[in-house]
């Protein structure tokens, strides 16, 4: 993939929430393309932004949009997961007066076949790959055939909530046995053998099953409870943290640690959603729930 384009979901809902200041220093948690941290440099000259991302394709893309702005915008390559960490290594004091979690992946993370995320015809013959970060860590592929059949049915089910994962798990499972599950195509296959190829809602039948082994692959829902709790440890007092879901197992997880995490007070009592003008620009926002807090004062 030569580009990374993203479109920059609730930009203008962020700014409002975290307020920049100058003299500031920001924290855009899963950088993407940059869009967040454009949107929080432009809208206050004295404030600095860190990026962390963990996909090498992504920093590459937010160094090209983002480098106009200089000293203020420092990005690194972590997980989200490991955020309080580089903050304590990049920030004199390492504490932040503010942060901004886009979650989920992002649309050329979907878009680029050779990621194997995508279950579209177009994309068929990818690997069964699925990492954000594809210099470590197993593949879905590899991870599929290290569960029995059990465990992946349990894993479709929990994070893709999926009700025919049973089903799913038995037929994907067949497959890697008989040596036919090696693109996403044969993924997707093995998917429609087991339930058909007609969803329910205009919803794909693959929809549930690739989201779930994707989550699993990144070890998505654990680096965000960490991200996000370990992040809030370092934000200064009034300091603010804004999340951006996508499904609902990320919005039940920013949901319950902002609300039962004693130093915050919620600012959000229903999520932030996206108006119909953005809805009609950006297809991909439909899903996207925002949610806020701000760090207790004393």
């Amino acid at each position: 993939m030569n580009d990374f384009r993203h479109v920059t979901v609730l930009r203008d809902e962020v700014v409002r929430l975290l307020t920049p200041r100058g003299g500031c220093t920001y924290v855009d948690a899963t950088l993407g393309g940059g869009g967040h941290s454009e949107a929080i440099l432009e809208a206050c000259e004295g404030a600095r932004v860190v990026g962390i991302d963990r996909d090498e394709a992504a920093i590459v893309a937010a160094h090209k949009r983002l480098e106009r702005f200089g000293a203020r915008m420092r990005v690194v390559r972590a997980r989200f997961g490991d955020a309080a960490r580089v903050l304590a290594d990049v920030l004199e004091d390492g504490r932040c007066d503010g942060l901004v979690a886009d979650l989920g992946v992002s649309s050329p993370q979907i878009d680029d076949a050779s990621r194997g995320m995508s279950f579209r015809r177009e994309a068929s013959s990818a690997p069964i790959d699925m990492r954000m970060d594809r210099s470590s860590g197993p593949t879905a592929r590899e991870k599929i055939d290290g569960w029995s059949e059990s465990e992946l049915a349990d894993v479709i089910f929990e994070l893709g909530e999926e009700r025919r994962s049973r089903k799913i798990a038995r037929s994907i499972k067949r497959a890697a046995d008989e040596g036919k599950l090696e693109t996403t195509g044969d993924l997707r296959h093995a998917i429609y053998t087991a339930v058909g190829g007609k969803g329910e809602r205009g919803i794909d039948p693959a929809t549930r099953t690739f989201q779930a082994l994707r989550i699993a692959v990144n070890d998505e829902l654990d680096a965000l409870r960490d991200g996000l709790q370990g992040a809030i440890g370092r934000l200064r007092a009034a300091g603010r943290v804004v999340a951006i879901s996508f499904h609902s197992l990320e919005d039940r997880t920013v949901k319950e640690t902002l609300r039962d995490d004693e130093r915050l007070d919620v600012l959000t009592k229903r999520p932030v959603l996206p108006d119909e003008q953005e809805l009609a620009e950006n297809r991909r926002a439909r899903s996207a729930k925002l949610r806020a807090a701000q760090r207790k004062v004393s």
